[in-house]
């Protein structure tokens, strides 16, 4: 894990408050897609009207692995914004580094812990107190499909179960069409390995396998059966795939020139962005064999701790303008997203964000919500990182066989 000096960290406070304009926020965040661009600008509308200026700081990725690089050098060189979009136990270790601000005054005014779950609150806490605001709930075993594609190829309806899933890609070969369309970078890669091994294995032997890292399930012959599944999808993409973005590969459906892509629901908010209805020009639903289990993916924004009571005041108003029922819903009807404040009316939302808000309840509920892995809510991020190169290697390259694979990935769960 990185580290900051003491001294970097203090720099960094002295600076931040050095630098921060009154009534100033720079945020850094990583929505740069057409679907996200229109949701942050949401964002930046509400803090104008506030009075406040907003200075936008987006590094593109879709993953945000370039985001937190650039955000690491800002804040060892002194100068961090005044948020940054960021989740899961990184949320953890940044507030280890003593550099994030204490929201609880703001969170216990507001009743934070009244209006999120328990399993998001935690997530946003550091010490028992709030250092970043929440925004929304991804749900990540998504598989989508393009109606235009699917009824060209005669498939009749979204594929439940891995065998209905290859057939209906074999359909879709010999239509001439890309049976799934992916981006070749290993968060994607990884996306697609998270639902197979929830779809194969099941939510208890995902918690085991990719959250506990239990080395007896990891070199069980289900982890095997997981990984012939992935190799087996990795033959219906298309030769364009390595390196090309997420956003790319959904317009691919969109375009109908593919039939399913397996993404989080970020992928509804280019759909919609393009003027596309669901039910009707795509489908949506669980990666096969998903349908009862729920992997989560909570956007938030870490608080940097600033000394300029302007730029405090700008933070808190932002951290505010977050959790809003005005920004929720706002925000997630563009980007594809359910509200993670509890309690919001979903009668805007279309059946796949009412199918997704119903189910984070239930699996809740019944033991089945789990944080994804491919997306930073359950592991290390060093770890994480590791496993994720595995994966992809395995994916890139056929030479390397399942039980290589098993071992590779063993191993690198071990990286601290």
């Amino acid at each position: 894990m990185w580290k900051l000096t003491k001294l970097a960290a203090v720099a960094a406070v002295l600076a931040a408050s050095a630098t921060a304009g009154a009534g100033e926020v720079e945020v850094l965040h990583y929505w740069t897609s057409g679907g996200e661009a229109k949701s942050v600008a949401e964002l930046k509308k509400i803090m104008q009207g506030k009075g406040h200026t907003w200075r936008d700081f987006a590094v593109a990725g879709g993953g945000g692995d370039s985001a937190m690089t650039v955000l690491k050098s800002r804040v060892i060189s002194g100068n961090p914004p005044s948020a940054a979009q960021t989740k899961g136990p990184a949320i953890q270790e940044w507030a280890s580094e003593g550099v994030l601000a204490n929201m609880d005054a703001l969170a216990k005014a507001e009743k934070w812990d009244e209006l999120l779950p328990k399993v998001v609150a935690d997530i946003m806490k550091y010490k028992g107190a709030y250092v970043a605001a929440p925004v929304n709930v991804h749900r990540v075993n998504w598989m989508w499909g393009s109606s235009e594609a699917l009824k060209k190829a005669g498939v009749a309806a979204m594929p439940k179960t891995w065998d209905e899933f290859f057939a209906a890609a074999d359909k879709l070969k010999a239509a001439g069409l890309v049976p799934v369309a992916h981006g070749g970078q290993n968060w994607q890669d990884f996306t697609t390995f998270e639902s197979v091994v929830l779809g194969v294995g099941g939510a208890k032997f995902y918690q085991d396998a990719l959250v506990k890292l239990d080395d007896k399930a990891i070199n069980s012959d289900t982890m095997k059966k997981s990984l012939e599944t992935f190799r087996r999808i990795k033959s219906y993409t298309d030769s364009g795939a390595p390196g090309r973005d997420w956003n790319l590969a959904t317009a691919m459906l969109i375009q109908g020139k593919a039939g399913f892509q397996l993404m989080g629901d970020w992928a509804k908010g280019e759909f919609l962005a393009a003027n596309k209805v669901p039910g009707k020009d795509f489908m949506c639903a669980a990666a096969p064999g998903t349908t009862t289990s729920y992997t989560f993916n909570v956007d938030s924004f870490i608080l940097f701790k600033l000394k300029d009571s302007a730029a405090q005041k700008a933070q808190s108003d932002l951290a505010s303008s977050i959790m809003s029922p005005e920004f929720q819903e706002v925000f997630n009807l563009n980007k594809g997203s359910i509200p993670v404040r509890a309690g919001l009316k979903m009668d805007k939302f279309d059946d796949c964000a009412k199918a997704s808000t119903k189910d984070f309840v239930d699996t809740a509920k019944s033991g089945s919500l789990l944080p994804s892995v491919a997306h930073g809510m359950a592991i290390a991020p060093a770890t994480e990182g590791a496993i994720k190169d595995a994966v992809s290697q395995f994916w890139n390259d056929d030479k390397v066989s399942v039980a290589d694979a098993v071992k590779k990935i063993a191993a690198a769960a071990k990286t601290k």
